[in-house]
């Protein structure tokens, strides 16, 4: 996530609840995206360390768990603009230009000069963000898929071009011998099925077969991978999308909530904020006073109770608003007590961490190190590939 300040509740329903959901089920990176941010705030270099901490803040108010998850800065881990860098060389300039947001961005940011190389060329880091970590699965909406699309054509592309490493047929047949020979007989034996017949189901066997060989080396393992699928060695891993369910959360103007449109309600936002921003929130503009009949379809109060409201409240705020029943003060309530019910285990999480802004700094360096690690592994193997380990 790029930091650009405090989140509001948008990001919560939009990303972060998935987040929390998703650290129980995987082993989970998030990070800072403080190059990214640069893409287009080149020019606003003070603000993105202050904004890096208060997100942070967010993130562990929301739930995301240190003990569960990776939690680091895209800065602080080099080997991403290292392979970003060494990726660049083999990337045609044609894939970049033809990335839709390239020019989508550029015809909606006019007020900022974006024929910089690192605007066009962001996709590309964003692709070494992933293939760094090797990273199976990426959670991602829809129209961040053809992004995706293009970090699996760089991972095919670099694979074709240094996956074959001299004498590799010869390493991957002693590699099979590593798995044992009841385990070695059904490895051949899938991959003539997959190689012979292409069947998909054999294919998927094959690589449980080798997720659970436990004696093989990471570079045994990629070139089993590639053996199999009649390629070379898979150096890099073709990310797969998890594709994810964002749930629109409104903004107070009944827009998409959204700092730019001034119609936010802050994850960590103090009671009394909250109040004044709701009730003075748009209603119905048919409901001039308070006997006027008026249509909860036409007002974004109505689109908070779908969210925080239980069902006996939605049908109390439909008749009476459609018969005049309730006022709009009235009607306002319930989505004030649903937010405020939702925040509460917020501050709670955040309040050490505003109190003592070391944890997060210490949360961060351990994440740093985690992160670089696994980094580090992945851009050894990439300079053996291209030819640039001076071992």
């Amino acid at each position: 996530m790029r930091p650009t300040g405090r989140l509001h509740l948008g990001h919560y329903h939009g990303v972060l609840a998935n987040w929390v959901r998703l650290q129980h089920e995987y082993p989970c990176l998030f990070f800072v995206a403080d190059w990214h941010a640069l893409t287009t705030a080149y020019d606003e270099p003070g603000t993105i360390t202050q904004h890096a901490w208060d997100m942070v803040i967010d993130w562990l108010a929301a739930g995301v768990d240190p003990a569960q998850a990776t939690l680091f800065i895209q800065s602080r881990v080099p080997e991403h603009a290292e392979l970003h860098l060494l990726l660049s060389m083999m990337t045609p300039l044609s894939w970049l230009e033809r990335v839709p947001t390239y020019k989508d961005q550029q015809e909606k940011l006019t007020h900022k000069d974006l024929t910089t190389y690192g605007f066009l060329g962001y996709p590309l880091l964003q692709a070494a963000d992933i293939l760094i970590y090797r990273a199976d699965k990426v959670p991602v909406g829809e129209d961040q898929v053809p992004h995706l699309e293009f970090a699996r054509e760089i991972a095919r592309r670099f694979n074709h071009l240094y996956g074959r490493e001299p004498g590799f047929e010869e390493k991957a047949k002693e590699a099979i011998k590593k798995l044992g020979s009841k385990r070695a007989k059904l490895y051949e034996e899938l991959r003539t099925r997959y190689q012979e017949k292409g069947e998909e189901s054999a294919l998927e066997q094959a690589h449980a077969l080798l997720d659970e060989a436990q004696n093989l080396s990471h570079g045994d393992r990629e070139r089993l991978f590639g053996y199999l699928e009649g390629a070379g060695r898979m150096i890099l891993v073709e990310p797969e999308a998890l594709l994810t369910h964002a749930s629109r959360m409104p903004g107070l103007d009944g827009q998409k909530m959204s700092k730019s449109y001034g119609n936010t309600i802050f994850l960590r936002e103090d009671e009394e904020s909250v109040r004044k921003k709701v009730r003075t929130m748009q209603t119905d503009p048919a409901r001039v006073r308070r006997s006027d009949a008026g249509d909860p379809d036409k007002c974004p109060v109505w689109q908070f109770h779908q969210i925080y409201s239980s069902e006996e409240v939605k049908a109390w705020v439909q008749q009476g608003c459609r018969s005049a029943g309730i006022g709009c003060l009235e009607c306002k309530e319930p989505v004030i007590e649903g937010v405020l019910k939702e925040q509460a285990p917020m501050h709670e999480r955040a309040k050490m961490y505003e109190e003592d802004p070391q944890l997060v700094k210490n949360i961060i360096a351990d994440g740093c190190e985690k992160a670089r690690k696994l980094a580090q592994e992945t851009m050894r193997d990439v300079r053996e590939a291209i030819g640039l380990d001076y071992a």
